[in-house]
């Protein structure tokens, strides 16, 4: 089972759009080929982030809620204690790299792939969600 942490941005993107591989990866929550793992403060982020008024997916705050809620009941909730910081070229990021590393993740899935430059050193992959839907065999490989 691979473990994994998302960032923000692939949150947002699968809430703005049912077409594309964000969406997809957040209806396979729960799949019993990956855990997603999460900490305090990156939940405080997904909260922040997709309950802005300009956020633009266009939900509900309940059917916000709702998503939030099952996002906290199927991952692993782990601590983090910024024990090292910063290491990324962004130090916003250097919080999800910590619980990526705490997780003993085998991915981060961001669409800022540059951003974490240096997550290699953990053996940690940071892929697209698209790429880690091609790991899934959820779409074809690329030749």
């Amino acid at each position: 089972m691979y473990q994994v942490v998302l960032d923000t941005n692939v949150l947002l993107a699968a809430l703005r759009s049912r077409r594309g591989a964000s969406h997809k990866l957040l209806g396979l929550i729960g799949d019993g080929r990956w855990q997603l793992n999460l900490s305090v403060p990156l939940f405080l982020e997904y909260e922040d982030v997709v309950k802005r008024p300009d956020s633009g997916h266009g939900l509900s705050p309940e059917q916000v809620d709702d998503i939030l809620d099952f996002i906290c009941a199927s991952a692993n909730l782990r601590e983090i204690f910024y024990l090292w910081r910063p290491l990324l070229p962004d130090p916003k990021d250097d919080f999800i790299l910590e619980l990526a590393v705490e997780s003993s993740c085998d991915f981060v899935v961001t669409f800022n792939v540059r951003d974490f430059a240096g997550a290699e050193k953990f053996g940690i992959e940071v892929i697209t969600p698209q790429e880690f839907l091609r790991k899934l065999g959820e779409l074809p490989r690329v030749p």
